[in-house]
């Protein structure tokens, strides 16, 4: 879960108190990643630079933390300018991710694993 705070400012990006390089690169991040994947709403929008985001996280792994920190960027930026809508939308970044886990099942071991087959 992500709580994302957007405002105009210098292009300052904070991830639970820490800026976002710092942040992920405990995962294993490269800065090129980041680039590539934090900032696309605002290459989408071309506002690279213009507001500074302040993000809460927590759950999940790595990168679903990355993806909803992009994603509430994306619905900020919608809500502070509405014409971005068409441009995010088009780059599929309003879309939530709806995979979730699969319940397990009875007399599995998990979701599909099951026990061992034996015929004797």
């Amino acid at each position: 879960m992500a709580r994302v705070y957007v405002k105009e400012g210098d292009g300052r990006i904070t991830v639970n108190g820490r800026p976002a390089e710092d942040y992920f690169s405990a995962f294993a991040f490269g800065t090129e990643h980041l680039n590539r994947h934090l900032l696309t709403p605002f290459y989408a929008t071309g506002t690279i630079g213009r507001y500074t985001v302040h993000a809460r996280v927590e759950g999940g792994g790595p990168t679903g933390q990355l993806e909803a920190v992009r994603l509430g960027i994306a619905r900020a930026l919608v809500e502070m300018t509405p014409e971005f809508k068409k441009p995010l939308r088009d780059v599929g970044l309003l879309t939530r991710d709806s995979r979730a886990v699969e319940r397990k099942k009875y007399g599995h071991r998990k979701a599909r694993k099951k026990e061992q087959y034996s015929k004797r």
